[in-house]
């Protein structure tokens, strides 16, 4: 690749709002993660993975029988591989699109749930107190090793889930 296509590449990847990563039945069943470490590698690389907060989604195709009620979160399949994808990025709810229902959605692979038909998702009151807390415990090291300023948006991230949280929690992890 020439010194141009590579600039042209890296515009491409820092000049686009929205970051669709498709995933096939085949990459979810081997476990492959390449196709989001193809998208975020390289803005790893050139640091400008923060500059894409909120603008991740998932475009996820697995063929399921008509008859199979289930979500794609209830695939026990597409559930492991959202849970390798967190162990590598733990960080990656920060880039996800959240008003296109994408944290909910990767929450949802990570922390028991059922769906109730009049009131959508609901999560299991105690998994999800760990996981939004296990995320604000990662999020708030990783944006202070990136100097960026996100108190607020993780205060907005676990306010997405129904919890407070309070300016002392973040001076106390600030130590």
């Amino acid at each position: 690749m020439s010194n141009s296509e590579e600039n042209e590449k890296t515009f491409c990847i820092t000049a686009t709002m929205s970051l669709v990563i498709a995933l096939n039945a085949n990459q979810i069943n081997i476990l492959d993660l390449s196709p989001v470490q193809s998208i975020l590698d390289p803005l790893i690389e050139i640091g400008s993975l923060a500059n894409h907060e909120q603008q991740i989604s998932f475009q996820i195709t697995f063929p399921r029988d008509p008859q199979d009620p289930r979500e794609l979160s209830e695939i026990p399949e597409i559930r492991l591989w959202f849970v390798r994808l967190d162990a590598l990025y733990p960080w990656l709810p920060y880039l996800l699109d959240w008003k296109a229902g994408e944290l909910a959605r990767y929450a949802a692979m990570l922390v028991p749930h059922h769906f109730h038909p009049k009131n959508g998702i609901q999560y299991n009151p105690e998994a999800l107190e760990i996981f939004v807390m296990h995320k604000i415990f990662v999020l708030t090291r990783w944006m202070k090793i990136h100097s960026l300023e996100g108190r607020s948006s993780l205060k907005a991230m676990a306010q997405m889930f129904g919890y407070e949280l309070d300016d002392g929690l973040f001076e106390l992890l600030s130590t």
